[in-house]
């Protein structure tokens, strides 16, 4: 059974010889308001150790979009007349005739009215207007992305990514600037593709989350111990001997032993955390058909 926070914390009291409280989350003294910061520490550090498959999830996501109509002239940033700006904002990019390519929403203005980052150069009275999304938020307990599982589900092609500033902004603004492949980049703190759609595409990808310690309630993730009746993703024992070491560290005590048992835990549940391919001595398949590599030199057989 995994031990609570409060449970943990006592183990290492007792490991190291100071008076197991009955409380932690809440406790006020100096020596237990350390361990509980060092746990948390230890919790933070060690999701950053190994790719902890219970830290791994995967993100679906559907494109959003908006066909509507609107009137705009020839050197305007202004588009008005939209029936609807419900749902809109900058995260949105604007086509439509006339306008320039990456072109996005600059600002929202009223019910009936955006702002856009380029003015077109044609007029429309009433004219179709598209917006498509193309920045859409992370997970709220993203860390980091699982490389090369980033999918169009809709098309099952894999998504090109992550492209360079450079790369962007040649897409963004080059001649050739679409193709039957969507390109993906991390911007600040969005996810971007490339190019947009007027149409609920399916998209995802999987990535690691900082939610190692769970709650004692729910059991949702989170990123941090908050509650004595949180328990965590690693091991019982590795979450103690990570504590003792940095606690022994920052009191300045010798760590050698407290390292060795430490290094030695977590390489036991690195290795127990999932298998790994099995390695070929002759990784070639070999040729169950006849070939030039099975047939005689001469005389074939006769």
């Amino acid at each position: 059974m995994t031990k609570t926070v409060l449970q943990l914390a006592q183990q290492v009291c007792n490991e190291i010889g100071i008076v197991a409280p009955a409380a932690i989350a809440t406790n006020t003294a100096q020596d237990i308001i350390q361990i509980f910061a060092l746990m948390n520490a230890s919790g933070e550090e060690l999701s950053h150790d190994h790719n902890w498959r219970a830290l791994n999830k995967r993100h679906l996501f559907f494109t959003g979009f908006m066909t509507t109509t609107g009137t705009y002239s020839s050197g305007s940033q202004v588009i008005t007349g939209i029936p609807s700006t419900v749902g809109l904002d900058t995260t949105y990019m604007v086509v439509g005739n006339g306008f320039p390519t990456g072109t996005f929403i600059q600002s929202v203005d009223s019910p009936s009215q955006v702002t856009v980052t380029g003015a077109p150069n044609e007029n429309a009275t009433n004219g179709p207007v598209y917006f498509q999304k193309v920045q859409y938020t992370m997970p709220a307990d993203y860390d980091s992305t699982e490389p090369r599982t980033h999918w169009d589900a809709s098309k099952r092609w894999e998504m090109l990514g992550p492209e360079s500033a450079q790369q962007w902004e040649w897409l963004m603004n080059g001649f050739i600037a679409t193709g039957p492949r969507v390109r993906w980049r991390l911007l600040g703190p969005y996810f971007q593709i490339w190019p947009g759609f007027s149409n609920a595409e399916q998209l995802g990808f999987e990535y690691r989350s900082n939610g190692w310690a769970l709650d004692g309630s729910t059991g949702a993730n989170k990123a941090n111990f908050t509650a004595d009746t949180d328990t965590s993703i690693f091991s019982d024992r590795l979450m103690v001997l990570m504590t003792k070491l940095k606690y022994f560290e920052a009191k300045g005590f010798d760590t050698v032993a407290m390292y060795r048992n430490w290094q030695e835990e977590l390489e036991t549940c690195i290795a127990q955390d999932m298998s790994f391919t099995n390695l070929s001595f002759a990784p070639k398949p070999g040729n169950v058909l006849i070939g030039y590599d099975n047939i005689p030199d001469s005389g074939y057989g006769s």
